[in-house]
C-alpha cells in the first residue's frame, strides 16, 4: 500500500499559519511613523506598544502550550487564531496611545501559544525522524511573512491608509481559522484522508499517550529547561529589534526612504527564511554525527555567537549599505538556532510538548518585550543607534 501524505497538508497548515503570524506583527512596524504622527506618540511609547504585544505573549504562551495538551491544537488553535484576527482589525480603529496599548496587549494575548499549538500537533502527526525539518520548514514561513509585511504595508498604507491596512491583514486569519476547524484532526487515526501506511509511519518512535493526563511539572522543570529558556530568551531580544525597530534604525539612522528600508527589512528576513530551514538540516545532520548535545547545543550557540559579532560590526561600520548587509547577515546566523531550540524541547518534552515549547517561547518573548522598550530609552537617553546595536549584539 502506497501511503498518504496527509501529514505534510499539515504541514502546509502550519507553514501558511506562520507566515500570516509574521504578516500581523510586522504591519505595525511598518505603519510604526504613520501612527506616530496620526496619534503624536513618542519613541519611547511606541516601544511601550511593541512590548505590549510580547508581554502578554509571553504571559499566555505557557497556559496557552499546556491547554493544546489538555484538549488538542485543533480546538486551541482556532481559538487563538480567530482571537488575534479580530483584535488584529480593532488596531486600526485605535484612537490615541492608551488604545493602541490595549489591544497590542490583547492582540498578544490571543496569538500566544500559535507555535508550541503547531508544534504539538507535529508530536502526533510526524515520527521523530521528521520533526526537525518539519520545524525548520514552519519557522522558514516566518520570515517570508515578516519578509512581505513591509512592502505589502507601505502599498496598502499608501492607498488606503494605516488603518484599513490592519483590516485587510486581520481577515487572512480567519481565512485560516475557518479552513483549519474544518480539515484538521488531533488524532491522526480519525483523519479520512490517512491510510493505515502513513498511520504506521506517523505512529514510528511515538509512545501511546493516554488522554487528559497531567503535567509532570517535576520533570520538566530542571536547570537543562533553564539554559534551553535563557537561550531563546537571546534569540528573542535580538530578533524583536528586526521585527519592530529596524525600519525606524535604517531611516532615522541610516538615511534610507521609507521604500528602501522595507526593501532592506525584507531582505533581511529572507535571509532568516533560508537559515531556518537550513538550520534544521543542519542540527540533523550534526545530531547524526555527533550525537544531541552537540548536535542541538552546538549549533544553537555557535549561531548566536555569531550574529552578535556580525551585529557588532554593523553597529560601528560608517557605510549604510554595508550596515544593513551585515544586519542581515546577523539576523540570518541567528535563524539557524531556531530548528535546534525547538527540537530540544520535543527531545526533552515527549508528550509534554506543547508546555515545554510554551515555557521556551515565554522567555524568548519576554526578551521581546524588553527589547524594544529598551532600545527605545537607549536612543532618547544617548541618542546613538550605535549603542543600541552594540547592547543587542552582547546580549
Amino acid at each position: 500500500m502506497i501511503p498518504s501524505r496527509a501529514r505534510f497538508t499539515l504541514l502546509r497548515f502550519a507553514f501558511a499559519l506562520s507566515v500570516v503570524t509574521y504578516l500581523d506583527r510586522v504591519c505595525i512596524a511598518t505603519a510604526a511613523t504613520s501612527i506616530r504622527e496620526d496619534l503624536h506618540l513618542s519613541a519611547v511609547q511606541m516601544g511601550w506598544i511593541f512590548s505590549a504585544f510580547t508581554l502578554a505573549y509571553a504571559i499566555f504562551e505557557i497556559p496557552s502550550g499546556w491547554l493544546g495538551d489538555m484538549i488538542g491544537p485543533r480546538k486551541v488553535l482556532t481559538r487563538i487564531v480567530l482571537w488575534w484576527s479580530v483584535f488584529t482589525v480593532a488596531t486600526g480603529v485605535a484612537w490615541n496611545y492608551a488604545s493602541m496599548l490595549t489591544f497590542g496587549f490583547l492582540f498578544g494575548a490571543g496569538e500566544a501559544g500559535a507555535f508550541p499549538n503547531s508544534s504539538r500537533s507535529f508530536s502526533q502527526w510526524f515520527p521523530t525522524k521528521e520533526r526537525g525539518r518539519a520545524h525548520g520548514i514552519i519557522f522558514m514561513g516566518t520570515r517570508p511573512g515578516g519578509a512581505l509585511a513591509p512592502p505589502l504595508a507601505v502599498a496598502l498604507i499608501a492607498g488606503i491608509g494605516w488603518r484599513r491596512s490592519f483590516w485587510v491583514f486581520g481577515s487572512l486569519g480567519v481565512v485560516w481559522g475557518a479552513l483549519w476547524w474544518r480539515w484538521f484532526r488531533d488524532d491522526p487515526a480519525k483523519h479520512p484522508a490517512v491510510n493505515a501506511e502513513e498511520l504506521r509511519i506517523i505512529q514510528e518512535g511515538i509512545s501511546p499517550q493516554a488522554k487528559n493526563r497531567q503535567i509532570e511539572w517535576k520533570a520538566l522543570i530542571s536547570a537543562n529547561l533553564l539554559f534551553v529558556c535563557l537561550t531563546y530568551f537571546a534569540f528573542g531580544y535580538g530578533l524583536y529589534f528586526y521585527l519592530t525597530w529596524l525600519q525606524t534604525y535604517l531611516r532615522e539612522a541610516r538615511g534610507f526612504s521609507a521604500a528602501q528600508a522595507s526593501l532592506l527589512a525584507s531582505i533581511v528576513l529572507f535571509c532568516g527564511a533560508m537559515a531556518s530551514i537550513g538550520g534544521g538540516f543542519w542540527t540533523d545532520s550534526w545530531v547524526k554525527r555527533y550525537g544531541l548535545r552537540v548536535g542541538r547545543c552546538g549549533v544553537a550557540s555557535g549561531a548566536l555567537i555569531g550574529s552578535g559579532l556580525i551585529l557588532a560590526v554593523a553597529a560601528v561600520i560608517s557605510n549604510p549599505l554595508a550596515a544593513a548587509l551585515l544586519i542581515a547577515a546577523a539576523a540570518g546566523v541567528a535563524d539557524l538556532s531556531i530548528s535546534s531550540a525547538w527540537a530540544i524541547c520535543l527531545d526533552i518534552g515527549r508528550e509534554s510538548a506543547g508546555t515545554v515549547t510554551g515555557c521556551m517561547n515565554t522567555f524568548a518573548n519576554l526578551g521581546g518585550a524588553i527589547a524594544p522598550v529598551a532600545m527605545g530609552y537607549a536612543v532618547q537617553w544617548w541618542g546613538a543607534w550605535s549603542i543600541t546595536l552594540l547592547i543587542t549584539a552582547g546580549i
